[in-house]
């Protein structure tokens, strides 16, 4: 009878030992698949930050905003980018219609590990001022684009996890999240790029912030083409999904790697449209 009772006991334990075998199994597979999707995400954001698009480059493009209702509002601007060997990115970005607006200019410097710096210049004052990092969330020009969309994010700054495969219209996409590591270092509460591998290009971008399950705004690709050996989205839309509101930007000219100055990012230039027009497409 003992050696029954003791068969019974050695049977529960070994289908405890088991069960818990079974059970370590399955957490350390989980928890690889978390940290390989964790790396496999760092390593898609880095390619993303360093995608091939010239030293430098110039464009000009027709912004447009539109809202329900109301008769779409037409912008012209010319963008200036210098992409320097130590690592940071400088942008310029100059508005020349509609009159009311023309020679209102955004200068920012992107560097790498440490926050954008950001200055507005306008005319109609003669000012230029610096734009403070509370005011990330700020809209460019009343337009559907944050001061913060305008900057380079470090790839450091975020969490990113691969959370799957999509599909925008016949092309496959990766689908990248993105969560601040520092929720007050962002305006969003994570981003959802869907990433198309070959182009190496965010096809579409979703924004979330806190508290919300839904994205509050989108950013769309219409169109993106080959130019001088870059892949180049020419054509975008930016959506605010809780306002109903829309910005269209289609690029009508671009050149790259034209060798454009420092000088050309500096606070001189930006109060002085004179330096830049030399540069323009």
């Amino acid at each position: 009878m003992s050696s029954i009772i003791n068969l019974i006991h050695k049977n529960r334990a070994d289908g405890f030992i088991r069960y818990l075998a079974l059970i370590l199994l399955f957490t350390l597979s989980f928890l690889s698949g978390q940290s390989l999707a964790e790396t496999d995400g760092t390593a898609l954001a880095k390619k993303l930050y360093d995608r091939p698009d010239g030293r430098d480059a110039s464009l000009r493009a027709i912004m447009i905003l539109s809202k329900k209702g109301n008769k779409p509002r037409y912008r012209t601007l010319y963008t200036y980018r210098l992409d320097k060997k130590n690592g940071e990115t400088w942008t310029l970005m100059r508005f020349t219609e509609p009159p009311d607006i023309n020679g209102t200019g955004l200068l920012t410097h992107d560097r790498p590990g440490k926050d954008s710096s950001q200055w507005i210049y306008l005319p109609a004052l003669d000012r230029t001022r610096r734009i403070s990092t509370s005011r990330k969330g700020g809209r460019f020009v009343g337009s559907d684009i944050y001061y913060e969309d305008l900057r380079k994010r470090d790839v450091e700054k975020d969490q990113h996890h691969i959370i799957g495969k999509g599909k925008i219209g016949k092309l496959t996409v990766t689908k990248l999240e993105s969560i601040p590591l520092d929720p007050d270092d962002s305006v969003y509460s994570k981003r959802i790029s869907w990433v198309h591998i070959r182009t190496m290009t965010p096809l579409q971008v979703d924004y979330y912030k806190a508290g919300s399950e839904a994205p509050v705004k989108r950013m769309k690709v219409n169109k993106i083409q080959k130019l001088q050996g870059y892949w180049t989205v020419i054509d975008s839309t930016v959506y605010d999904l809780e306002r109903e509101r829309q910005t269209r930007l289609v690029t009508r000219a671009i050149k790259y790697d034209q060798q454009l100055p420092a000088s050309l990012f500096s606070r001189q230039s930006l109060s002085d449209t004179r330096l830049e027009k030399a540069y323009r497409p």
